[in-house]
């Protein structure tokens, strides 16, 4: 007679309360997709969690394209874009709205072929 058992590990996640809302780079490809996770790995017997291989779980921020993982409190970038501890990650932007520039003292100015409303006449 033969028993055959299936044992394995499993984890276990899910995005972290409070910085669901937030998304950043991933440090390993670049791409903006990186979120922040709360993972727990447990030990599997028969496809049936048992034993945890930690007391907390892991808060991570982890990329879905890549698959890196890297722990929350390596990234204060991430830390600091928590909803309501300093509003979200704020980009540049340069020049305005598309045919604006920067006029000689500071003001915002319109480009001629823009004044119109239309698009830009290419020869």
């Amino acid at each position: 007679m033969a028993f055959i058992f299936t044992c394995g590990t499993h984890t276990f996640s899910s995005l972290l309360k409070g910085y669901e809302n937030v998304t950043a780079q991933c440090q390993n490809c670049g791409n903006f997709s990186a979120r922040v996770y709360k993972r727990w790995e447990w030990f599997t017997f028969c496809f049936i969690p048992v034993i945890p291989f930690s007391l907390k779980p892991d808060k991570d921020v982890g990329c879905h394209i890549c698959r890196f993982y890297q722990d929350l409190k390596h990234r204060p970038d991430v830390q600091n874009m928590m909803e309501g501890g300093g509003g979200g990650q704020q980009i540049p932007m340069q020049g305005g709205p598309q045919g604006w520039g920067q006029g000689q003292q500071g003001h915002q100015v319109q480009h001629p072929q823009y004044a119109q409303g239309g698009q830009p006449q290419y020869k």
